[in-house]
């Protein structure tokens, strides 16, 4: 899939250029407020991710997940960030029987994925940021875009999370996330967010998990808004998003934070649906903007 870069807040589509009035308007503005690219990732080229955008986490990693993060299941592919949940045998070399530590008490994942994040190598503060990409919206899969602060002097959440989108469901009903969070005075998170039922979007597209969509997030020192397909997703106010003590009374959205697209499968995502199995999540482009 070759594609160029234009407008920001445009789609490509079927072969077409397509652009909503409110797409085009949000790119003007924000140009004539200065903005201008100063990152990309087109995915261009097959094989591996640019090792100069992009790292990888490994292992089980957090949240109690059923998926083993390995670098294998992310890959490009005819024009698209390709990564893949699937049900696989892989021995945990950390397994200690009868520890407690979810990390280390199984001797085996069941299954496999990737976290491809740009820490270390592309870090962010400010910006309007582009992502189109398709989910998958199987039971059980737990896709991402998001953004985490350096855990250098602070741990999370103190060190701050942004979620441009994530999909799991809360009482047996799926949903579209978008979110934030920082840390309290007891080490504990404060969460802003905002979720929209996945029946809502199929509802007026019943084929709406097979396109390609586009998520996007302006951050300035004030604010942060997120967007799905230029709906307004969530605002989130900065001058509420102060740390507690163990994170020092700071703001955390003030500092750089880096990229974060993956694939998460069980835990929060629901009980894995082994027939949709194996999981695609494609990602067609990743584009920031900051002003000059």
């Amino acid at each position: 899939m070759k594609k160029s870069v234009i407008h920001i807040g445009l789609l490509f589509g079927a072969g077409l250029l397509l652009a909503s009035p409110a797409s085009a308007q949000r790119a003007d503005s924000l140009m004539q407020a200065g903005y201008q690219l100063v990152w990309q990732d087109e995915f261009e080229k097959d094989g591996t991710p640019d090792p100069k955008n992009w790292t990888y986490e490994n292992g089980f990693v957090r949240n109690k997940e059923l998926q083993w993060y390995q670098s294998q299941n992310a890959e490009v592919r005819d024009g698209v960030l390709v990564i893949t949940g699937k049900k696989e045998k892989v021995k945990n070399p950390a397994y200690k029987e009868g520890s407690d530590s979810w990390q280390k008490n199984r001797p085996y994942a069941e299954y496999t994925s990737s976290s491809v994040i740009s820490k270390g190598l592309c870090e962010f503060q400010y910006g309007y940021f582009e992502v189109r990409a398709r989910i998958p919206a199987a039971r059980g899969s737990w896709p991402a875009i998001w953004l985490l602060g350096s855990k250098k002097n602070y741990g999370w959440p103190s060190c701050g999370e942004i979620d441009i989108m994530e999909f799991y469901p809360r009482k047996g009903h799926a949903l579209l996330h978008a979110n934030a969070c920082w840390g309290d005075d007891k080490g504990g998170s404060v969460w802003d967010s905002a979720a929209v039922p996945y029946a809502e979007f199929t509802e007026t597209d019943s084929l709406w998990a097979t396109r390609f969509h586009v998520w996007a997030m302006e951050w300035t020192d004030k604010k942060i808004d997120l967007y799905l397909d230029d709906r307004l997703m969530n605002t989130i106010d900065l001058s509420k998003t102060v740390n507690g003590k163990h994170g020092n009374y700071e703001n955390p959205f003030h500092k750089p934070m880096y990229l974060l697209l993956n694939l998460a499968m069980g835990a929060t995502g629901g009980r894995i649906d082994e027939q949709a199995l194996p999981m695609r999540y494609e990602v067609d482009y990743v584009r920031v903007y900051q002003k000059k």
